[in-house]
């Protein structure tokens, strides 16, 4: 694997790979010690254009964990934020003999433009691009729905059949994006609930169905139910009436979650919005996966980084993803 930009061109076989590798990760985050020496010599560097302590962190902690060095680069306050451009800062980077970026971006596009310009030799990782996509997002939400079904049996499985459904912002959220292109591939039915206004043009070219009607989604008793973050950051209209409104309809309470299938999970990448696209009750049930997600969050990046930096000596045939 030389590149993961995104989820939409990640075949099966990569996928369950990647999996399959963060469930050993995860294995050896049980152990007293839980450094390995894998990475050592290797340099990771983190490039947040955008504000994200939680993927900065976790990207952090899963490179140190495998013993490569790491730089963290905020944008704001450096020589970017001046009008640095990105191949120069590319070539910065270049220069200090970075090993792997993890990129952060406003702009959709951009990891791949670092991955495919030939200013850097390093391999990409797409931390979340604009209202593209965020794939470590998508593979920690696959790893974790996996391992709440199969347990210790989950390596090699797939998610054939499973019901999941994705409610909220659709039209500005990464994380809905690549989470239905990776859970189509992994053979799960996906179903996107959203106010009409919140659901994007070129949805009907998604591997997903979409319903407007909460209630008519979770009365069919999907497997995991996953509330995407309210993006009121990004909204300069008014996409419903009210917040309130919003709630009534759209968001997941503690009635809702009583009414799931048991077995039935409660999922959300954070940071939420308590009490509006989820109430506390929900969020704190025992059928939420938040913290979990968290933890499997650091398993997955260090599969992806193992797999990009150290994976190729051990499997020459991985190519572009």
């Amino acid at each position: 694997m030389r590149h993961l930009l995104d989820t939409r061109t990640l075949d099966r076989e990569t996928a369950l790979r990647i999996l399959d590798v963060a469930e050993d990760m995860s294995d050896t985050q049980s152990r007293e010690v839980k450094k390995l020496p894998t990475l050592r010599g290797k340099t990771v560097v983190n490039l947040f254009f955008e504000d994200s302590t939680r993927t900065r962190i976790s990207f952090e902690a899963a490179a140190k964990r495998l013993s490569a060095d790491v730089i963290n680069f905020a944008a704001k306050g450096s020589s970017v934020s001046k009008g640095e451009s990105l191949k120069d800062t590319a070539q910065t980077l270049q220069a200090m003999g970075a090993d792997a970026v993890v990129i952060r971006h406003p702009a959709s596009g951009a990891p791949q433009t670092l991955a495919t310009s030939g200013w850097i030799s390093a391999g990409v990782v797409n931390a979340g691009d604009g209202t593209h996509e965020h794939p470590t997002q998508a593979l920690l939400d696959a790893f974790t729905i996996r391992k709440r079904r199969f347990g210790a049996d989950s390596r090699g499985r797939d998610l054939a059949g499973v019901r999941v459904v994705i409610v909220g912002d659709v039209l500005h959220s990464r994380v809905a994006r690549s989470n239905v292109w990776l859970l189509a591939t992994l053979g799960a039915e996906v179903t996107l609930v959203s106010p009409p206004t919140l659901v994007p043009q070129n949805v009907s070219l998604w591997p997903a169905r979409v319903v407007y009607d909460l209630d008519q989604a979770l009365a069919e008793g999907p497997d995991a139910v996953m509330m995407l973050r309210i993006q009121l950051e990004r909204m300069n209209a008014a996409y419903f009436p009210t917040e309130r409104e919003y709630s009534r309809r759209w968001g997941l309470d503690a009635l809702r979650v009583a009414g799931l299938p048991d077995g039935s999970i409660v999922m959300h990448p954070g940071p939420m919005n308590r009490g509006l696209e989820i109430s506390s009750e929900a969020a704190d049930s025992p059928r939420s996966t938040v913290l979990e997600q968290v933890t499997n969050g650091v398993s997955i990046r260090m599969a992806v980084l193992y797999l990009l930096l150290a994976g190729e000596r051990d499997d020459e045939r991985g190519g572009d993803q």
